[in-house]
């Protein structure tokens, strides 16, 4: 039932997103597995429109905010004004209280700012003038930056980046995809037409669903097999956390239940791996990130249980 429901919103989201059939599929694995997604690509790819797509498709809340070297962290939280009627302060919520929050360019915030942001998407809470107040659930973040050559951007330092569950690029579309683009409709003009596919109790429903997805003692084995493979393998300048390996775990279990099993095999951790760990392992030569094909060739030195 939940694949059949899966695969028509990868349908639909399809239509808008052209070609990009794998990053869909790992953005709807990545919510699943309540975790914040991380897109770096150059501006005009199809960023925002990803994430205004699948909030419609999940028949969440969407806002968006564009990041700027000026920005505060009120600008995000929000803030209290003194309203001079009522003689107290009133509290006035951000754009941070909705179901998916888009932060276009975060690596154009501040580090005050951009820590904020991170902060609230691990505790799920905000405190302002002393008082804590909750995120809506679900909440997920989207956050897109563009890369580290372009100028006045303020790069996530490794710490930030593990806040992160996955990260993914989108890329060019391929010639086919892009032909249909240039000669069919504005992809915004049709995100008027797009129709949940989910009502916001289901996705929750299916989110402790995956909390439960059974995972073999060899899984396990495999797993903690990859992480000491990158804690003692020569090739990496610092090896993966067990808060990684949390991660992998648990994308891994929403790869499955979306693919209509309710267990794991180690195809399900071989297929995300790459977009969970390769923002959080860096070359011991240069500090480098290594490209999704290295990493696959890393990992497929350690054996299959």
């Amino acid at each position: 039932m939940m694949e059949e429901k899966y695969e028509s919103i990868v349908k639909q989201i399809g239509r808008i997103i052209l070609g990009k059939e794998k990053q869909i599929r790992l953005a709807l694995t990545c919510f699943f597995a309540r975790g914040h997604l991380l897109i770096e690509d150059m501006p005009g790819i199809g960023k925002t429109t990803l994430g205004k797509v699948l909030s419609l498709c999940l028949g969440l809340s969407f806002r968006r905010i564009q990041c700027t070297s000026d920005m505060l962290p009120g600008d995000i939280l929000g803030v209290s004004v003194f309203e001079q009627k009522s003689g107290s302060f009133l509290f006035h919520p951000g754009p941070i209280f909705t179901h998916v929050l888009l932060a276009d360019e975060i690596n154009r915030a501040t580090p005050k700012t951009q820590s904020a942001l991170l902060e609230a998407m691990e505790e799920h809470q905000v405190t302002i003038e002393g008082k804590t107040r909750l995120l809506d659930d679900p909440f997920f973040v989207i956050a897109t930056q563009n890369p580290y050559e372009y100028s006045g951007t303020f790069p996530l330092p490794e710490s930030q980046l593990d806040r992160f569950l996955m990260r993914i690029e989108i890329g060019y579309p391929g010639r086919q995809a892009e032909h249909q683009l240039l000669k069919g409709d504005e992809p915004k003009s049709l995100l008027p037409k797009i129709k949940p596919s989910l009502e916001k109790e289901t996705v929750l429903k299916t989110q402790r669903m995956i909390s439960g997805v059974h995972v073999s003692d060899a899984m396990l084995e495999y797993l903690q097999d990859i992480l000491d493979y990158t804690r003692t393998s020569p090739h990496f300048y610092m090896g993966l956390s067990p808060r990684a390996g949390m991660a992998l775990l648990q994308t891994a279990k929403s790869w499955a239940f979306l693919h209509g099993r309710d267990h794991t095999l180690p195809e399900d951790l071989q297929q995300i791996l790459p977009w969970v760990i390769g923002h959080r392992l860096r070359s011991k030569d240069d500090l480098q990130q290594f490209s999704n094909e290295k990493i696959n060739a890393f990992i497929m030195e350690v054996p299959i249980p």
